[in-house]
């Protein structure tokens, strides 16, 4: 895979571990050092999101839309708008960001940033 091809394919697995409360898959997704701004304005670490996320999950049909991947060498956003079903049944929407650095030949998510509307 290329390097867009690869960090679709990561966006993709990002988004199905949010919606499965994958921990596994995310603890090999994102940095160590990795970041989180959450959307009431806190700002996570990788263990406190790998918490945050873990079941249960507290939405259901997650999908992204309009996703852009913007490559920089080393460096990758990836921009996109999100839809969901809260557990009530109430529609949501969102944005995110995602921040990915090439370390030691490896896109690694390093920050990111999630904003619900």
């Amino acid at each position: 895979m290329n390097d867009l091809e690869t960090l679709q394919s990561l966006n993709r697995d990002y988004i199905a571990s949010v919606q499965n409360g994958d921990a596994g898959r995310f603890d090999e997704i994102l940095s160590e050092d990795f970041l989180n701004t959450n959307p009431d304005g806190s700002l996570v670490d990788k263990a406190g999101f790998l918490k945050q996320i873990s079941p249960p999950v507290k939405i259901r049909d997650l999908a992204c839309h309009d996703v852009d991947v913007r490559l920089m060498g080393d460096f990758a956003i990836i921009h996109a708008r999100t839809t969901y079903t809260l557990l009530d049944g109430r529609p949501g929407k969102g944005r995110y960001t995602d921040i990915y650095a090439r370390r030691d030949g490896r896109w690694l998510c390093v920050a990111a940033q999630v904003a619900r509307s």
